[in-house]
């Protein structure tokens, strides 16, 4: 028979002690909200990780499912499990043989035998990487097979886990098969478990997780939004929202804890390099239109890009740059890089400045410590000799900035969120008024009247097909001159293309007299005169 365990007595208190008072006492642990134990670098851990997710991996049946990058049945799908203890070892080797900075250095050949991090760059990192990649995971074959617990992978199934390790250790580890799909135009994240492609021709299919709780989906957009060295971005609960431009181009957005499960929104930049003879030939402008836009933009006229969302006013904005001579040179103002005009090689000298939202205290001016936005940068580059300022999408105060430089005379360039170019007018007046009481409406309406020139209007539509396929369709609606009006309106609008709702907007022949002056800057008046009678361009 055994006893029960005795319990010691708590020891007699001294009440004259003030250690004893209930003031002093512990609280009791408050129940909260477990943080998720997802790291792109976690801590090196021994052969016990990998050994547990090979037994995890034995134990489990998993069905045939399909890849998303692919859209076949995969026989054997990725074990994530697995896949995050190989980064495991494979981090840790690197930074045995590299170093803790590993993830950071730069040189400019590849190295014979393994340097430290500060003497490699990130192509040569890879090419390591990849090596240790390999070691590892031959060294496991050969432990499961020697082992006897489980058959040897095949060729394919051993290329497919390197390439998730690689994506894991480099890239954007889950989430890279889909920014790597060229079938994607908006990747949709609701959750961690209901993951949408958009694909380019307006359809959704759902895809596999692209994480295993939606703690490890916030812990990895923490991830993201922190790796950058230049410009970090703040995620939590008191910042919830966050926007940054991932590797490769793609624009994410993504909200968590304001909603009821993470939300994540990736646009893919299917065009980062595009132009106004390219958006004819999609059956997007008309030849006329185009040569309009090309004269605009080269006689420094200010236009903005107008269009509901996904309908591709960024395309445009870089297809109108494109437009801009080679010797100018170029500033860009955005909240997140998306224009790329100094990755495509078109101009010689491109400055590009990104706002910084700031990571420390609220001062008093209401401002985190740190930030940087538009307006500041504004301010700074009048110092650095540009020809042309262009500012980026205009969702709310940022409109000043755009103002400003449209009234420096450079011609500038900006896009927004607008139904119609009328309603872009209202949409901006509006932003402008949210910079405070001192703004009114009468203000705003003369300052854009007098700096903005031209609205290029864009419609988006699903149409479905005679196959019963669908296909996604973009064109320019309506293209309109902005000019200085009755003092009730503040402004007078003349459609020179549009507006249409079913297609590419055609010449009105209702032309404004300042676009004569363009001729100088190449605007074919016979051309434009030509589509308004009907001639060159298919009804």
């Amino acid at each position: 028979m055994t006893s029960e365990p005795s319990i010691e007595p708590l020891p007699p208190t001294d009440p004259t002690d003030p250690a004893a008072l209930p003031l002093f006492a512990a609280l009791p642990a408050r129940p909260g909200r477990v943080r998720g134990d997802f790291s792109i670098r976690p801590a090196v851990v021994g052969p016990a990780a990998l050994e547990d997710a090979r037994r995890r991996r034995l134990a489990m049946h998993h069905p045939p499912t399909t890849t998303a990058a692919s859209g076949v049945s995969a026989e054997t799908p990725v074990d994530w499990e697995l896949v995050r203890a190989f980064r495991t070892v494979v981090a840790g080797r690197l930074t045995a043989a590299l170093g803790g900075d590993w993830h950071k250095g730069s040189a400019d050949d590849a190295p014979a035998t393994p340097r430290r991090a500060v003497d490699l760059d990130r192509d040569e990192q890879e090419r390591y990487g990849w090596a240790v990649i390999h070691d590892v995971l031959k060294e496991h074959t050969a432990d499961v097979v020697n082992a006897g617990s489980g058959d040897a992978w095949t060729s394919a199934e051993q290329t497919q886990m390197a390439q998730a390790v690689f994506d894991a250790v480099f890239r954007l580890g889950r989430l890279q098969p889909l920014i790597d799909d060229d079938r994607a135009e908006n990747i949709f994240i609701l959750g961690h478990d209901r993951v949408l492609l958009q694909l380019v021709d307006g359809s959704r299919i759902q895809v596999d997780p692209v994480a295993d709780s939606d703690d490890e989906l916030i812990d990895f957009l923490r991830f993201l939004a922190n790796r950058s060295e230049s410009n970090p971005r703040p995620f939590s609960e008191s910042t919830p929202r966050l926007h940054l431009k991932l590797d490769g181009g793609a624009r994410l957005a993504a909200t968590a804890w304001v909603t009821s499960s993470p939300t994540v929104v990736i646009r893919r930049h299917r065009h980062k390099v595009d132009t106004l003879a390219a958006w004819v030939d999609r059956g997007c402008m008309t030849p006329a239109c185009a040569d309009f836009l090309a004269a605009a933009v080269r006689g420094k006229w200010s236009i903005v890009v107008a269009g509901p969302m996904s309908a591709g006013k960024t395309t445009l904005m870089r297809a109108l740059c494109a437009e801009i001579p080679r010797d100018e040179v170029l500033g860009t103002f955005e909240t997140e890089y998306e224009l790329f005009l100094r990755e495509t090689g078109r101009h010689d000298i491109v400055v590009d400045w990104e706002a910084r939202p700031g990571m420390g205290e609220i001062g008093a001016d209401g401002r985190a410590a740190g930030a940087f936005d538009l307006d500041e940068a504004l301010n700074d580059s009048f110092r650095f000799a540009l020809d042309r300022q262009i500012v980026g999408e205009i969702r709310g105060r940022e409109v000043w900035t755009m103002i400003k430089a449209m009234e420096s005379g450079t011609g500038s360039l900006s896009t927004t969120h607008a139904a119609g170019a009328e309603v872009a007018i209202r949409k901006l007046v509006t932003c402008a008024m949210e910079a405070g009481g001192h703004v009114t409406r009468e203000l705003a309406l003369e300052k854009l009247a007098g700096c903005l020139e031209v609205i290029v209007q864009l419609n988006r539509r699903v149409v479905a097909m005679p196959d019963g396929s669908q296909q996604l369709r973009r064109w320019v609606s309506e293209v309109v001159v902005v000019e200085a009006g009755e003092r009730e309106k503040g402004y007078a609008l003349t459609h020179l293309f549009g507006p249409s709702s079913t297609g590419p907007a055609r010449a009105s022949g209702l032309m404004s007299e300042r676009c004569k002056d363009l001729t100088v800057d190449g605007f074919d008046l016979g051309l434009y005169q030509g589509e308004a009678d009907g001639r060159g361009w298919p009804t």
